[in-house]
């Protein structure tokens, strides 16, 4: 309170006391559901392994797969991703750590476009994967995180209403064709998925998207593993 006293202007964060709820939220090794952030500045803490910094015992790592799901996941509720790196006693990282940034770095170098400069998705709780959204000039691009990638060929977009400007995979600018059927829109997909991990659909549409029932009645934190 005293620093806040003499300048006002600093930003801070909820760990500086327990009734003092800061500018920003620091969830750690969690990732909270979109209604518990919605519209607030926040940012998940979380470990590769299971410690903080480095431990030879702990043995035990989060995936490559969980890092890039939990990456998305996060940019598509509007937070910041502040995953941690431990070096070990000689200052030297280590390999499963350089590993793993490796494989985020490779997928980012692919897909990086639906996590920079994006905000939290539009879009209802989506069974397949996440959402992140631009809105550029007139219409949005929606980013469209397929984690579970259909088997029949379809992937659904359900409440999206705007007019259909185009679809494509971000990955190899293969186009797309799109239907409406009811209040869904599908989205007529190849058989394989371009990522096994997350492949990336970009959906652009005319105008802005209203919220479309992005709360979870559950309102539970997601753990860093992923199925």
């Amino acid at each position: 309170e005293k620093a806040l006293e003499i300048q006002p202007q600093i930003i801070t964060n909820d760990r500086l006391h327990p009734d003092f709820p800061g500018d920003t939220k620091t969830p750690e090794q969690a990732i909270p559901d979109r209604d518990a952030v919605n519209g607030q500045n926040w940012e998940t803490c979380m470990t590769m392994g299971n410690t903080w910094g480095y431990k030879k015992f702990d043995n035990t790592w989060k995936s490559s797969k969980d890092l890039i799901r939990n990456l998305v996941k996060i940019a598509a509720r509007g937070g910041n991703y502040l995953l941690n790196i431990g070096p070990k006693p000689d200052g030297t990282f280590p390999e499963e750590s350089i590993q793993r940034l490796k494989d985020i770095g490779q997928w980012m170098n692919v897909n990086g476009e639906a996590i920079y400069g994006t905000q939290a998705s539009p879009l209802a709780l989506l069974p397949w994967g996440e959402c992140t959204k631009k809105e550029i000039k007139n219409n949005t691009i929606l980013y469209l995180s397929v984690f579970d990638w259909p088997k029949d060929g379809k992937l659904q977009v359900p409440g999206l209403k705007n007019k259909i400007v185009s679809a494509k995979i971000l990955a190899t600018g293969e186009k797309l064709k799109t239907t409406e059927a009811k209040d869904n829109l599908i989205i007529s997909i190849p058989s394989l998925a371009p990522d096994p991990v997350a492949s990336i659909i970009k959906l652009e549409v005319k105008g802005k998207v209203a919220e479309i029932n992005a709360s979870d009645p559950k309102k539970k934190m997601q753990t860093g593993a992923l199925d």
